[in-house]
């Protein structure tokens, strides 16, 4: 197999991070706060093989309200090596009562990459068997249909996916997908559309198998990658070739990353 993209990491939180990008010819690293923001466009001036996305979290939503982190994060938007805003999102697996600061951060960030034309990187994450965060982007995405992006570590729900595809967004699987019991994931995942599809670690969290709980590194996306490949029917060569495709269209990174044997 050839050099690949992992196109969702947080180096900050991964000590030896050059080492980590073993085997990878790039990898899109995301800063969840303007402080952590910051640090990734470090990284990404540090390392030819880095970028950055910058945003809120969405557990961190709050944080819009402190003075100077939206200014800080919106002059982080002309750096060279930031490509995306994110991650922003809707999440309610540890806290239900905080949808309205995501909805008023989602739409921060929404506004931010039509000014700025970047694409947004959206996280959801549902309480164990509600599916209000699902149904919140939902809502969030058909009101901002100019807006493109990516559902990273895409959650399995089947309207948000269908959603996000009418609109022409992408679709990025984590190390869950190779999770046993994740079966809806990997049937999902055999279904999106070719030129819809990106694989990711979020590193250093989600490891896959067979390192499942334990810190994940960007060299890691081989095995989501070879999970996904096996469920769509393909090798994974081809799916590299395709995921990568994907990724370096999505952000606008160089095409001389796809030019390697």
């Amino acid at each position: 197999m050839r050099l690949v993209i992992d196109s969702h990491c947080h180096l900050d939180r991964i000590e030896e991070f050059k080492s980590s990008l073993e085997g990878l010819t790039a990898a899109v690293t995301v800063g969840t706060d303007a402080a952590r923001a910051a640090k990734a466009v470090e990284l990404a001036r540090q390392d030819d093989r880095v970028f950055a996305a910058v945003g809120l979290h969405p557990t961190d939503a709050d944080r819009l309200g402190i003075e100077g982190e939206t200014a800080a994060l919106e002059a982080l938007l002309s750096e060279p090596k930031v490509v995306a805003l994110g991650e922003t999102g809707f999440d309610t697996h540890w806290d239900d009562t905080q949808l309205a600061a995501q909805r008023d951060a989602f739409e921060w960030h929404a506004d931010a990459a039509v000014r700025h034309a970047l694409p947004l990187v959206l996280h959801v994450r549902d309480r164990q068997g509600t599916d209000d965060a699902s149904q919140a982007s939902i809502d969030a995405l058909a009101a901002h249909p100019d807006v493109r992006g990516v559902l990273h570590c895409c959650n399995g729900h089947e309207g948000l996916v269908r959603t996000a595809l009418d609109l022409g967004w992408m679709v990025s699987f984590a190390g869950n997908v190779t999770y046993k019991s994740a079966s809806n994931l990997r049937d999902m995942a055999a279904w999106i559309p070719e030129d819809r599809l990106m694989v990711e670690t979020d590193a250093p969290f989600l490891s896959p198998e067979p390192y499942r709980g334990k810190p994940n590194t960007p060299s890691r996306v081989r095995l989501t990658l070879a999970v996904v490949a096996e469920t769509r029917g393909v090798t994974a060569s081809e799916l590299e070739r395709t995921t990568d495709r994907n990724t370096v269209r999505f952000y606008g990174l160089p095409q001389s990353l796809l030019e390697r044997p």
